[in-house]
């Protein structure tokens, strides 16, 4: 049974009482994936609920967090620095740091978080997660694999995406790919702002309906997903239960894929 089936079995228990969660999703995110000159970025590693602006979990120390730019890997880990961040429903633990961008060309952030217990669930949530910053507009190595456990692989520039446009990549589990692939998709509905270290209060959009609020679809069998991207903002795209690992501390371990995506308006 995958995390999103056993999700909506336990909350069946409680349907009367509680309204339908959204998805976890790893959040690496600095404010802007095109740049066009040198710098420190700013970057915020949170672990929330990004289209309805839930439960904050609280992170751990990563167990890697690292930038690699045209084949070479530079440790972030080091100047990341604790914080409280807020969300609509409390304040979880997570972390600031910066994104050192020199020459021009992709730089891939790579976050492997230590596992998380979700206790409604009874199961442990790791998830991989990928996000891109591009300066100069000179694609590099935005399309090559990492190497990751769980890794989603982009097959369209994940920096340089028009609303209305779509969004296509590959899942692969240690490189290989994954046929059917569950891949649930939100959007950053609450815009981060990093003086305060919180989410805004105001939705940028408001769903139809609880349905919409996380989108399911799956790849096919070579592993390939793609989807219409109907907004200008943040996108994020956790493929379910794809990494070799299935287990953790002694509890079923869910090994999540994330990629996080830019799109922009055509002006």
């Amino acid at each position: 049974m995958t995390r999103t089936l056993r999700a909506a079995a336990a909350a069946l228990a409680i349907l009367a009482i509680a309204p339908p969660a959204a998805a976890h999703f790893q959040l690496v995110y600095t404010p802007e994936a095109n740049v066009d000159r040198p710098g420190h970025l700013p970057l915020r590693l949170v672990f929330a609920h990004p289209a309805s602006n839930g439960h904050v979990m609280d992170m751990a120390v990563p167990l890697a967090f690292y930038s690699l730019f045209r084949g070479v890997k530079t440790d972030l880990a080091p100047q990341l620095s604790p914080i409280a961040w807020t969300g609509g429903v409390n304040a979880g633990a997570g972390f600031a740091g910066v994104l050192p961008v020199r020459r021009s060309g992709d730089y891939i952030m790579v976050l492997e978080p230590v596992p998380y217990l979700e206790t409604a669930e009874d199961v442990y949530i790791q998830q991989i997660t990928k996000s891109f910053v591009n300066k100069g507009g000179l694609p590099t190595d935005w399309h090559e694999p990492v190497g990751l456990k769980a890794e989603i692989v982009p097959l369209a520039k994940p920096y340089a995406l028009y609303a209305g446009g779509s969004f296509s990549g590959i899942v692969l589990s240690d490189g290989a790919p994954v046929p059917g692939a569950e891949i649930e998709v939100e959007y950053l509905n609450h815009a981060p702002d990093l003086a305060t270290n919180a989410f805004e209060a105001e939705a940028a959009v408001t769903p139809p309906s609880d349905a919409f609020v996380t989108q399911t679809i799956f790849a096919d069998q070579s592993g390939t997903f793609t989807y219409g991207l109907p907004r200008a903002g943040v996108w994020g795209f956790c493929a379910l239960g794809v990494g070799p690992d299935t287990s953790y501390a002694g509890k079923e371990l869910s090994q999540d894929a994330v990629i996080w995506v830019q799109a922009y308006d055509m002006k």
